[in-house]
């Protein structure tokens, strides 16, 4: 009963999208969401992950090849409990590359720059399956028995790649924002940031269940899933 509980509240707040869908009955939808988010864990998260260390190694930092980092073998990057968020709320995490900063010519600009590459993979990725749903709808299709199944799938993938990004970028660490924000912040500042690191985990983990980060993160997302949805249709809108 507890259980029960706990799903139907999660799924009438929002929090999670597949809870929701199966929740209000939308069986065939919960179906495409959850092998998107399966698709998103084993084949684009390795992207967000692969992007990190090749830029690091391109930067002159050789630790993540070192590591075993520098490939799309997805078995290398999942965090268990970040995949199972990402299937629950459309939000999560991989293992972090670790990359030593010392290594690059300019140490605050190089971890920046290596911290962005996995949220712009992400949007990369995102922008890439609206535009191969484009071609599929226009020119395979031509809007004429699309399968909704596939129609979904890209849809999915490029919203949970974009959810990802923009969750990735919160200057909180362990997120990839907070390397971002280091390279604005004195050593000192920073240092001091990094030592309540395991308290803003906890945070982060209260917010997103309980819903209060998820309606920003929202907000967010969508605004970027629409203004790449309208650049992804634009050539064909205009040619079709």
């Amino acid at each position: 009963m507890v259980i029960k509980y706990i799903i139907n509240w999660i799924a009438k707040k929002g929090v999670s999208v597949l809870l929701r869908l199966i929740f209000n009955g939308q069986f065939f939808e919960a179906i495409a969401y959850l092998i998107s988010t399966l698709f998103v864990i084993f084949i684009t998260l390795p992207v967000h992950e692969y992007a990190h260390g090749l830029i690091a190694v391109k930067l002159g930092d050789p630790t993540p090849k070192y590591q075993g980092r520098l490939t799309l073998n997805p078995f290398a990057h999942i965090d268990y409990i970040g995949a199972l968020l990402i299937l629950l709320i459309g939000f999560g995490w991989a293992k972090p590359v670790q990359v030593n900063a010392r290594n690059f010519r300019d140490p605050k600009a190089g971890m920046a720059l290596t911290a962005l590459a996995g949220p712009m993979a992400n949007i990369v990725v995102a922008f890439i399956f609206l535009v191969i749903n484009n071609i599929l709808y226009y020119l395979i299709f031509r809007g004429h028995n699309y399968p909704a199944l596939l129609y979904a799938f890209f849809g999915f993938v490029a919203s949970i790649n974009i959810q990802l990004a923009v969750f990735n970028l919160i200057p909180i660490p362990p997120l990839d924002g907070s390397r971002i924000l280091a390279s604005v912040l004195s050593d000192r500042a920073y240092y001091k940031l990094m030592q309540y690191e395991r308290y803003f985990f906890i945070v982060i983990f209260v917010l997103l269940f309980s819903g209060v980060l998820t309606i920003p993160l929202n907000y967010a997302s969508n605004g970027i899933f629409t203004a790449l949805l309208n650049l992804a249709g634009l050539p064909f809108k205009i040619f079709a």
